[in-house]
């Protein structure tokens, strides 16, 4: 997959540095998936939640953080659209607009 957007990730975890490991792990393991539909991300990521709109949700650092891609499969696509503490994520209203 192509990733778009890991300077977001980059910012986060400058500001927190506990979560650099796990976002780390997630932008390898996704840049290297061939995903073709959401079964293949939980084969990847067996807590990744699809929220709707082709966002995806995904729990970082044993659910600390969470991550918000938006994913296009067939053009094997992945776009940053949130990267926050789980309190951050609470609080969007509507998660299929970000």
């Amino acid at each position: 997959m192509r990733i778009i957007a890991k300077k977001s990730l980059v910012a986060f975890y400058a500001r927190y540095r506990d979560s650099k490991t796990a976002l780390e792990d997630w932008y390898e393991k996704t840049e290297e998936a061939r995903w073709e539909n959401f079964s293949d991300v939980r084969r990847t990521f067996n807590s990744a939640d699809l929220v709707g709109n082709r966002r995806i949700v995904f729990n970082i650092k044993g659910n600390k953080y969470r991550l918000v891609a938006l994913v296009l499969f067939r053009v094997q696509m992945v776009y940053i659209r949130f990267v926050g503490t789980h309190t951050d994520y609470a609080a969007i209203d509507n998660i299929q607009e970000i």
